[in-house]
């Protein structure tokens, strides 16, 4: 633990009375550039002074002597867009050292609700929806209070949803310009981009003529796209040059969501898809990507039956599940393709909403299967149609090697994939994915420390520095004065994950400090409970 002591009682340079100074620590500073020895001055919530040694009276000091300084840890990726109004600490995000999240990622976006979209009366944790367009939705984040400081995206599904509904077909231009007046609406009231879920119904039913047309239209307002691609295995390549072409003939940034080649057929395309990110680049094409440090992706487990099924909404597929003709025609279809491919035993359920179903959560399918005494195809379908498709699941699908090498790639930035969860209150339920827990960590202790697939600077700079260019972020991100005072320190000799996923619902250790907007929020690897977030509008 770092030791704390009031350092600052000596008043030796005017009047100068900083709120707190972090002594003698090594700065990372979000650049890139090699550490150095040096202190940091916080007033309010700004960083006011940076230097080798601070001799100005504070009102406290910490000293931080052996750890290591940096701006707070910006998630990439992240799906906290309602767990605030359950609770608003963000603990399993705060205590990795993160202080700033992207939000409404995969073209799912809790706002606007609008025309065809009334199946949103309360969130996937409970909490009643109070808003219709995004600029509401965005208040009522303000209003309620949120622990991290929030960048938002709004989801392409959420769009269509609105304008189209679950149908399987091409928007009418009617439509198509109701979903290009939501998208302004949202942008106007400080989205900072739209993202995809292609995979994902009803973002899944778009073809890439629809995506280029709503990318022309925010083109001018100055927004990223960020995508979930169609095929992350093998039609990764094929996906990849997709999102290139909306970029370009959409003429704006592209930012590819956990870029990953998943199921072993694919392993190793990596290599060519970041070749081919990089061609783009040099064609003037803006893309970058984003990944999380694990060999297992996860989602809503009703994603493993095919996308016609999903027509209509989640009840029309529920009752194409439960109706014995069609729901022998999917059967068949979803055990053709995980059985052979991908293989049942990769698949661990980590979340059920039907009690009786519980036992099922930390275990893979076989096991599942065993216990109720039914093929894994029979037991999936009754997790799902038990559980109203509720039913969450990791897949261990990618390869280690793919994994460093994707992460070490100069465009690629750290992204969590995940919500904010905690070990107790209403966020701790069920055997979410580690990654919930560890992300940051985890790269930091495992891949920088251990296996040195890279330097702690681009380490941090991937965290920090870049993500904050990326998005346009332009006060946080560094440690230079006049940024915010958004600061992590961390013990680089012991910072690890301790989540796994048998037990995920674990805090990692040596992150020390964590400070948002000028506030302590975690202090000597404890949380405060002070919320301090705030809701980061696009300018």
């Amino acid at each position: 633990m770092s030791k704390q002591a009031n350092l600052g009682s000596k008043h030796t340079r005017g009047e100068i009375v900083y709120d707190l100074i972090f002594r003698n620590a090594r700065i990372v500073d979000g650049t890139g550039a090699p550490w150095f020895f040096g202190e940091v001055a916080v007033a309010g919530d700004e960083i006011k002074e940076v230097a080798y040694k601070i001799d100005a009276q504070a009102k406290r000091a910490i000293d931080c002597k052996g750890m290591v300084l940096s701006p707070g840890f910006i998630d990439a990726h992240s799906h906290s867009d309602s767990c605030w109004f359950v609770d608003k600490r963000g603990e399993s995000k705060i205590r990795q050292g993160v202080t700033t999240e992207v939000t409404g990622q995969c073209g799912a976006s809790p706002a606007p609700i609008a025309g065809k979209r009334t199946d949103l009366r309360s969130t996937e944790e409970g909490a009643r929806v109070s808003w219709s367009t995004f600029g509401e939705y965005l208040s009522a984040l303000e209003q309620n209070g949120v622990g991290l400081n929030i960048v938002p995206l709004v989801g392409h599904g959420a769009l269509r949803s609105c304008a189209v509904g679950y149908d399987a077909r091409p928007p009418t231009r009617a439509e198509l310009d109701e979903m290009k007046a939501l998208l302004v609406e949202a942008l106007s009231s400080g989205a900072f981009g739209f993202s995809t879920g292609l995979i994902y119904p009803p973002s899944s039913f778009a073809d890439t003529e629809e995506l280029i047309e709503l990318a022309r239209t925010m083109s001018a307002y100055g927004g990223i796209y960020a995508t979930h691609m169609r095929n992350e295995g093998t039609g990764l390549l094929e996906s990849v040059e997709e999102a290139i072409r909306i970029g370009r003939e959409g003429n704006v940034p592209v930012h590819i969501s956990h870029h990953k080649a998943s199921g072993k057929a694919a392993w190793g395309l990596v290599k060519r898809s970041l070749a081919m990110i990089d061609e783009a680049r040099s064609q003037g094409v803006d893309v970058t990507c984003d990944q999380y440090p694990y060999v297992a992706s996860a989602t809503g487990f009703k994603a493993i039956i095919p996308s016609w099924a999903h027509e209509g909404g989640s009840q029309a597929l529920l009752a194409r599940l439960k109706d014995p003709e069609t729901g022998a025609r999917l059967k068949k279809e979803v055990q053709d393709y995980q059985g052979p491919v991908d293989g049942w035993s990769k698949m661990l359920i980590t979340s059920v909403a039907n009690e009786t179903y519980k036992f099922a959560e930390g275990k893979r399918i076989p096991e599942i299967a065993s216990i109720l005494g039914v093929s894994e195809v029979d037991a999936a379908f009754e997790l799902l149609i038990e559980s109203n498709l509720n039913v969450g699941y990791a897949h261990f699908g990618m390869s280690e090697e793919d994994v460093k090498t994707v992460m070490a790639h100069p465009v690629v930035m750290i992204g969590s994939d995940s919500s904010c969860r905690a070990i107790d209150g209403p966020l701790a339920t069920g055997k979410p994915h580690p990654r919930a827990y560890g992300t940051f960590p985890r790269v930091l202790g495992k891949y920088v420390r251990e296996e040195k697939v890279f330097t702690l600077e681009n380490a941090v700079f991937k965290m920090t520095g870049m993500t904050a260019a990326r998005f346009g972020l332009m006060d946080r991100g560094l440690i230079r004065p006049g940024m915010k005072a958004d600061i992590t320190v961390f013990d680089p000799e012991t910072i690890i994950d301790k989540a796994t996923f048998e037990e995920p619902n674990q805090y990692p250790v040596g992150i020390e400090h964590v400070m948002i907007n000028g506030v302590l929020a975690v202090e000597n690897g404890e949380s405060t409970g002070k919320i301090a977030g705030r809701v980061i509008r696009r300018k």
